[in-house]
């Protein structure tokens, strides 16, 4: 999630940089912020609008749009904001790597803790499932990685992109049950297993597969994000991996017979049906086949859809890097909430639990993203720093002190 920044420097190749912090900290890239707030946009459209036309049964703009891809370039934005505050480049070393290990278990627990949170305020049937605490188990996960370069970190994102989805497939008949799509305090002490088993594997976004955008920001986060040649080899590979990600998924389900072989799978499937969960998730208790791998259905976090969404993000990463050049002003109220979007994604949802755009939801969605902007225009000109990214952190810069003093060289 975003911090904010209170301050803005021009380097030489004219790409604009903030900075976080009064006193200065880790530069930031407007794009990255513009492309964060774009997901923040991306996610409240999930959230709020249909999913499909009542009249037709055909997706929506904002569904072939949003969902799946938004939620995967938030995790792909999230590495690569771990790359660029733990090194960029050269990723930090001895009593650093500690302190940023220590510094990210803490923020890991915080927005887990502010996830559980929400939970209370959200119903069994909320039109939203919270990321936050998935997010924490992000965080977690990537303590190990964060001393690895750029060949390493996407190396082990490709390794999650595999045997995730082997894992998640193989195992849904011996997972718990869910707990809560959004779980609480309470569900954590009570029913621990399942809400680790959700997190992982089984949730709305489960942390083994996502793991492979984390791990592939952080490889980005790793390279000269400043340069003109990185950005736009960025985008070109994006779409290049976004263009054969649908490619083999046509192959494999028409022209080697997996369309087919996912007819009859299961009870509730036939023709129409497998059209229709090639666009949606399927609605079944069991996926009765491997060849559901083939698809690119959103949320199905299969080897090809993760492909997809990966692509797509990078591709709209790059295509931000490159505007920031000449577009800065253009893309203020996005970097704006993008650099808050902790604060903005959580009173998102608190505001989503009273339904009140369950009768004009386009009315709502805009509502929402307009307060937004406006709010993170406003607060960052007078305050700076978002009020949660503020909370956390403070807590995070203590915890790395903490770590630090206690170095030689800091003795020294």
């Amino acid at each position: 999630m975003g911090n904010g920044r209170d301050s803005t420097v021009r380097p030489r190749d004219g790409h604009a940089v903030g900075r976080t912090g009064r006193g200065g900290g880790t530069p930031r890239l407007v794009g990255v912020d513009a492309a964060r707030g774009l997901a923040l946009i991306g996610l409240i459209a999930v959230h709020i609008l249909p999913e499909e036309n009542d009249a037709t049964g055909d997706p929506t703009w904002s569904y072939l749009l949003f969902a799946g891809d938004s939620a995967a370039l938030f995790a792909l934005l999230a590495g690569v904001g771990l790359a660029l505050s733990t090194g960029r480049t050269r990723p930090h070393r001895g009593r650093q790597l500690v302190a940023d290990r220590v510094g990210l278990a803490v923020r890991a627990v915080l927005i887990a803790c502010v996830g559980l949170l929400i939970g209370y305020t959200m119903t069994e049937d909320a039109s939203a499932n919270g990321i936050l605490v998935f997010y924490g188990m992000f965080f977690l996960l990537a303590i190990p990685f964060l001393s690895l370069g750029p060949r390493s970190l996407f190396a082990a994102a490709g390794v999650f992109a595999v045997t995730a989805p082997l894992l998640i497939l193989g195992l849904q008949d011996s997972l718990p049950d869910y707990s809560s799509s959004n779980p609480t305090f309470q569900h954590l002490l009570t029913e621990p297993t399942a809400v680790l088993a959700q997190l992982l594997l089984s949730g709305a976004y489960p942390a083994l597969a996502y793991m492979t955008y984390i791990l592939a920001g952080m490889g980005i986060g790793r390279l000269d994000l400043r340069a003109t040649e990185v950005q736009a080899r960025l985008a070109a590979v994006g779409a290049g991996l976004a263009i054969a990600a649908q490619f083999t998924s046509w192959v494999l389900l028409y022209a080697a017979g997996g369309f087919q072989r996912l007819v009859g799978s299961s009870p509730e499937l036939d023709e129409e049906a497998v059209m229709r969960a090639l666009i949606f998730e399927p609605d079944v208790d069991r996926l009765g086949t491997p060849w559901w791998l083939a698809v690119t259905t959103p949320h199905m976090n299969t080897p090809l859809s993760i492909a997809w969404s990966l692509g797509v993000g990078m591709t709209v990463l790059g295509v931000f890097l490159l505007a920031s050049r000449r577009l800065q002003a253009w893309l203020r109220p996005l970097a704006a909430m993008g650099a808050m979007t902790l604060t903005l994604y959580s009173a998102h949802l608190v505001v989503l639990s009273f339904e009140l755009h369950e009768d004009e939801p386009y009315l709502w969605f805009l509502v929402h993203v307009v307060a937004a902007a406006l709010f993170a225009l406003v607060w960052q000109a007078l305050v700076g720093q978002g009020p949660l990214e503020k909370v956390v952190g403070t807590a995070v810069r203590a915890a790395r002190r903490a770590v630090l003093r206690g170095s030689p060289a800091r003795r020294t």
